[in-house]
């Protein structure tokens, strides 16, 4: 497996030929060089990423994006290659997380198309699937379609995307989701404009003013997301901002 410097020329040609979605280029310094394929780009901080992690790279979207993974996962990239940074904590995001963070929905279904692990761990932040990566950077559609395809949901992404049924059966479980989880699936449904799942899990005991993650309450992210009514029915219940707090 070659590691190719970011600014190495053969580095920034074949980068550049997949951020321009320049299918033929790309297919011509292939066939020069088979190897590439499989080659790490590592850039200035010693992180090393795959050629399909250029493909979804923020902020995604490049030009026959789908074209260029189905492209290289047929020369022989590996679907699910792994960024590795030189920080043990770093990420080990695949080009499926990366592709959800970017809300690039046609390079994520060529990603699946081609065999990528949907529930692969090493999000960001949580460690968890590309649906955690979805959700935390409020990707709607990529969660929506990780969904259709078929992905898992913990508590928190279920109630960010409004799902009751798999809100509920979590919360039926035993033993039950503790103060703090319903506290941050509360927190992830007033993000994504969900009404109904929040008033569910504020009844069951989830904290309207807790100051979560970015330093925001639930009512900081309501606003965000521009949904009047919920924004409407939290000021009824109490709900204030961060500043308000303070």
């Amino acid at each position: 497996m070659l590691n190719i410097p970011a600014d190495d020329p053969s580095a920034v040609a074949i980068v550049t030929s997949i951020q321009r979605g320049d299918v033929e280029s790309l297919q011509q310094q292939l066939r020069d060089d088979p190897a590439l394929v499989t080659a790490r780009v590592v850039d200035h901080r010693g992180v090393s990423r795959p050629l399909l992690h250029v493909v979804a790279d923020w902020p995604g979207h490049v030009p026959n994006g789908a074209r260029v993974v189905a492209l290289l996962v047929a020369a022989g990239a590996d679907v699910d290659g792994r960024v590795v940074h030189p920080d043990p904590t770093g990420a080990p995001e695949t080009a499926l997380h990366w592709a959800a963070s970017s809300d690039d929905v046609a390079v994520l279904d060529a990603l699946l198309d081609a065999g990528a692990d949907i529930e692969a761990p090493g999000a960001v932040f949580t460690g968890g699937t590309p649906m955690s990566d979805a959700v935390v950077f409020a990707q709607w559609r990529a969660a929506r379609r990780l969904l259709a395809r078929g992905a898992s949901t913990t508590l928190w992404q279920a109630a960010a995307l409004g799902l009751a049924d798999r809100v509920q059966a979590c919360c039926a479980t035993e033993p039950p989701p503790t103060p703090d989880q319903l506290t941050n699936a509360f927190w992830h449904a007033c993000r994504g404009g969900q009404r109904a799942t929040a008033e569910y899990l504020l009844d069951r005991g989830a904290d309207l003013h807790w100051v979560g993650h970015g330093r925001k309450t639930p009512f900081d992210v309501a606003r965000e997301s521009g949904d009047e009514e919920l924004i409407r029915w939290l000021r009824s219940r109490g709900a204030e901002g961060a500043e308000e707090l303070t």
